[in-house]
């Protein structure tokens, strides 16, 4: 990606300077200020907002729709009578008086790998295949009444660029499909152990306590229904403290008098968007590490607070902890060698994923003195990715 913005500020500092040359010889700047250096921060500024204005519909891929989007702003950023984009088949999109043979020309180009250039009259045309990740996609043509080296020059640089905004768009259509299929994995990943706990306890009351058995097999229903959705990379703090909730009153019912929790929410923060299944498989840790070492009891609380643009999570036990190595090599782990249900690693990697490093798991333990775990998600409304 680093890469992709390196050619992509070359190329427009390049087409910054064939607009320059373009540019009528007059005076463009203020009193006292030299008219040759007001021309060029007229022209770099004018490529720059052009290319601004182009790049967010090419970073939706390349297809009909976006073309038409960017192509009069490429027009504009060229300056030349016309300029069409094509798919390696059909002519997508175009702005000014195009000739019938821009798909002849673009087919050449395409068979070509490289710059073409076409003469004409009245217009000549130069067509530069569009490649992303090694593969052409496409070509961008530019019609105008004189075909100079500039020029050939000048839209070879802007193919480069809208090349790199479409590989930049196909990783980020690569990262969506992992984290869908991530998430697809996390629902799978429910741990077996749990489900079979739950049903085993709802079976020993359907006897003893029928309206007890029916109460929690109603709360089993509503988190299964909750954790195996089709849904969303994102759902409200809310509903994934309900979820929280439906789990903690199933293993109560499992663990009796011996399970103590607490939940402590600031009602502000209850809207904001969080990772779908971020915080249960925290409380399934604390509750699994938190029995152990205390006599086979075990406090697990939750604490949720508003913290200005962010809203920062604790789920903390009071159990036997562990050796603080131990738990950086859990948020190293491979995701997907933790065997008993969505480990810390899952959570912590998807955090960092979606919000940046900054913002992975904080584990606090030490051997005899429980773990705390925290996260922070900042409040602003993140959609699927």
């Amino acid at each position: 990606m680093l890469t992709t913005a390196c050619v992509a500020l070359s190329s427009l500092t390049f087409v910054a300077g064939y607009a320059l040359a373009r540019t009528p010889d007059r005076t463009l700047g203020c009193r006292g200020e030299a008219p040759e250096c007001r021309r060029k921060d007229e022209a770099t500024y004018t490529a720059l907002h052009l290319a601004a204005l182009a790049a967010p519909a090419l970073r939706m891929g390349l297809h009909r729709d976006s073309a038409r989007k960017a192509v009069r702003h490429l027009r504009t950023l060229l300056g030349t009578h016309a300029v069409a984009i094509t798919s390696t088949d059909a002519a997508l999109a175009w702005d000014g008086p195009c000739t019938d043979d821009v798909l002849t020309y673009a087919r050449t180009a395409l068979a070509a790998g490289r710059a073409q250039v076409f003469p004409g009259d009245p217009h000549g045309a130069v067509v530069v295949p569009l490649i992303v990740d090694g593969t052409v996609v496409g070509t961008l043509a530019a019609f105008d009444d004189e075909v100079s080296a500039a020029l050939v020059r000048t839209v070879t640089e802007v193919a480069r660029w809208v090349s790199g905004q479409l590989e930049l768009a196909d990783l980020d259509a690569s990262r969506r499909r992992a984290l869908e299929a991530e998430l697809r994995a996390l629902r799978a990943q429910i741990s077996p152990h749990f489900v079979y706990n739950a049903l085993t306890t709802i079976a020993s009351f359907v006897r003893t306590n029928p309206k007890r058995a029916r109460e929690l097999l109603l709360d089993f229903a509503d988190f299964s229904r909750y954790a195996l959705r089709r849904a969303h990379d994102f759902t409200t703090l809310a509903d994934e403290l309900t979820c929280v909730d439906r789990y903690l009153l199933l293993e109560r019912a499992r663990f009796g008098d011996k399970l103590r929790f607490s939940m402590q929410v600031a009602p502000e923060v209850l809207p904001v968007p969080v990772p779908f299944l971020c915080l249960q498989p925290l409380v399934e840790n604390a509750i699994k590490h938190g029995m152990r070492g205390r006599g086979g009891t075990g406090e697990v609380r939750v604490v949720v607070r508003d913290a200005g643009p962010e809203a920062h999570i604790s789920v903390e036990d009071d159990g036997a902890g562990m050796d603080p190595e131990c738990a950086r090599r859990m948020l190293d782990d491979d995701p997907a060698r933790e065997g008993s249900g969505i480990g810390l690693a899952n959570v912590d990697l998807r955090l960092r994923q979606i919000y940046g490093d900054g913002y992975g798991l904080v584990v606090e333990t030490a051997l005899g003195a429980g773990t705390k775990v925290r996260l922070r998600v900042p409040k602003t409304q993140f959609t699927s990715l």
